[in-house]
């Protein structure tokens, strides 16, 4: 088929002088007459395959036979050339021999480009990487072997054929023509026209795969800078699909395709491979290092975290497979990018510890429900927690010391298993407490101390659900939580204690004790007065967690219903017939509070006041 442009990237006509002289001494045996039949077996053999003037190329290497016999000739052509070196240097023979070489480097260099590009699909660097880790590379030591090993292949190709897939074989094949052409272009002093096809070739195969990964090469620190957020985060996330599979398959799959088609030369090897990806590797490893340049602000952490992690999770690959000097600007982009983020994230940390503190919110939060400080700080805090491992490596050199003394059992005994022992766990059992800490100061600000301990509860109680229900619970431990689940219970028995005082206060210490009918007619007014007080200020109050809200509801009634049971029991008999202004004296049987105490909590609005009831037990709003 015709090659378009195909002229273009080959070498013009080298000179004579271009034969590389000979290392070592002929072999004795090797004789004039031996010289001249190798030069005549070359002419023929390449004369015949000449296609200087036919762009319509057949493939010399789809006969085996015939590929074998030509690289024979070639290698028969040059002992010839040695020879002549060194008896008849100055032989019309060594002329014919040079234009002959000339003649069958060309041939090999059509074919070298021609495998390249007709076996794109079976070269691509998927392919390469796959089988390279399922199977044996096979190498030659030079292209002089390749009749011998061509032979033992055939004898083996039987058995193997059938367990190996077709696109593998094909991809086998291909990379061990080019070996062979490689090998004997670079023995005849013909490298720069050999490796200057394959660069052309590979590195605009790579560059096409990095551009539909997503991988941009313009993108400067000044474009990201200037990047809505939005925007940039869904670059980073293409950037974290693309840059596994460009580590992993396309830089691994062409240092393996490098060394295998170069490999009689370490320093082709490593030319060639920097050359088609350096500059491809470069842009991938610069962008995240860009991205931690940017503005810091704390929806970005989590990306970052991510960014990190990607690069130091493909560490090792990059480290070996850029492992040559010349790539060495590689590896380091990938490490000022680790370093870089690294920066980034304890920065960002350092601010969004600041930011909580310096919160000033005044205002309180209707009903004592969760504040939004909260809700933020435990929803970042167990996102963090999922990057405890990456978090560990940012900070490895980066000892935290707790700005305050803090007593033993906030981060637990030392001697027990689920005590606080990493240093990220520290961090983060920190943070939780300075958000804790703002948490009292607001407290402070309800008008209504049992409102401010209602509050308390309610947004312990959440931070201790965030840590049972993420990885903050292997990381704080049973002991943190633990404690904290009875600072919850102290803050609602607090609430209780408080907030119904005047109704326990209202009712006599012994409630069987014989009392008089105006006392007894006393302390039902002050319970029906305390009990409607207190029950119309709270009934908007919230406690938004359930198990929480029926731990206080049935402690409530544990503590009210039975003294009052008794009390009623012992005197309501009596004082239910007697009347003062038109109102009883007994409005709630124990019925009634139980079911005026089961419905708070939820944020009822109060109707302004709480109906009487008959002796059924029923009431109504």
């Amino acid at each position: 088929m015709p090659r378009k442009g195909m002229r273009s990237i080959f070498f013009k006509s080298p000179s004579p002088t271009r034969m590389t002289p000979p290392s070592s001494p002929l072999h004795h045996t090797f004789s004039e007459s031996l010289m001249e039949e190798n030069i005549e077996v070359a002419q023929f053999i390449i004369t015949k395959w000449d296609s200087s003037h036919d762009d319509n190329l057949v493939s010399l290497f789809s006969d085996k036979d015939e590929a074998r016999q030509y690289l024979g000739s070639i290698k028969g052509l040059q002992k010839a050339m040695k020879y002549l070196v060194l008896h008849q240097s100055n032989s019309e023979k060594l002329v014919r021999a040079q234009l002959l070489m000339q003649t069958a480097m060309k041939r090999l260099q059509k074919e070298f480009y021609q495998i390249l590009k007709s076996n794109r699909d079976y070269l691509d660097p998927e392919s390469v990487s796959a089988h390279s880790s399922s199977r044996p590379s096979v190498s030659r030591s030079s292209f002089s072997e390749f009749e011998e090993e061509e032979e033992e292949e055939e004898d083996g190709s039987e058995n193997e054929n059938d367990s190996v897939p077709e696109v593998e074989r094909a991809s086998l094949a291909a990379m061990a023509d080019l070996r062979a052409i490689a090998e004997a272009m670079i023995s005849a002093g013909y490298a720069k026209e050999c490796i200057k096809v394959y660069k052309i070739i590979r590195k605009s195969i790579v560059d096409e795969a990095l551009y539909h990964l997503g991988v941009e090469r313009e993108l400067t620190f000044q474009k990201i800078q200037k990047m809505e957020w939005e925007v940039l985060e869904f670059k980073i996330k293409n950037w974290l699909s693309a840059v596994k599979m460009a580590v992993k398959t396309l830089f691994y799959g062409e240092r393996l395709l490098c060394d295998q088609v170069f490999s009689v030369s370490a320093a082709i090897r490593e030319s060639c491979f920097t050359e088609i990806s350096k500059e491809g590797a470069l842009a991938l490893f610069g962008f995240p290092e860009n991205v931690a340049k940017c503005k810091k602000t704390p929806e970005k952490l989590f990306r970052i975290l991510d960014l990190y992690e990607a690069v130091s999770g493909l560490w090792p690959e990059v480290e070996s497979i850029f492992s040559f000097e010349s790539t060495l600007a590689v590896r380091a982009t990938a490490v000022n990018s680790l370093i870089k983020l690294g920066d980034t994230v304890r920065t960002m940390l350092m601010d969004f510890e600041t930011a909580i503190q310096k919160d000033s919110s005044k205002t309180t939060v209707s009903g004592g429900v969760i504040h939004p400080l909260t809700r933020y700080v435990m929803n970042y805090i167990s996102f963090l927690a999922d990057y405890c491992g990456i978090l560990s490596d940012i900070f490895a050199d980066w000892p935290f010391t707790v700005p305050s003394a803090l007593p033993e059992s906030y981060f637990g005994s030392p001697d027990s298993e689920g005590s606080i022992s990493s240093p990220i766990s520290v961090r983060l059992a920190w943070l939780i407490l300075v958000m804790l800490c703002k948490l009292d100061g607001k407290a402070a600000m309800y008008k209504d101390v049992p409102l401010s301990y209602l509050f308390l509860a309610n947004n312990l109680q959440y931070v201790t659900e965030k840590v049972r229900q993420s990885n903050l619970k292997f990381l704080l431990g049973d002991d943190w939580l633990i404690n904290h689940e009875l600072k919850v219970k102290q803050y609602a028995e607090n609430y209780e204690k408080i907030g119904w005082s005047k109704v326990l206060a209202s009712l006599p210490e012994n409630q069987t004790a014989e009392n008089p009918a105006d006392r007894v007619n006393d302390h039902f007014k002050k319970f029906n007065s305390a009990f409607e007080e207190a029950y119309m200020k709270q009934i908007s109050w919230v406690v938004p967690d359930p198990k929480l809200r029926d731990h206080i509801k049935i402690s409530m009634a544990r503590r009210i219903i039975p003294i009052y049971k008794e009390f009623y029991e012992a005197y309501g008999g009596v004082q239910m017939k007697k009347e003062m202004w038109g109102e009883p004296f007994i409005r709630f049987t124990p019925d009634d509070l139980g079911n005026y105490l089961s419905d708070m909590f939820y944020g009822s609005k109060s109707s302004g006041s709480v109906s009487s009831s008959s002796r059924g037990g029923g009431r109504s709003h």
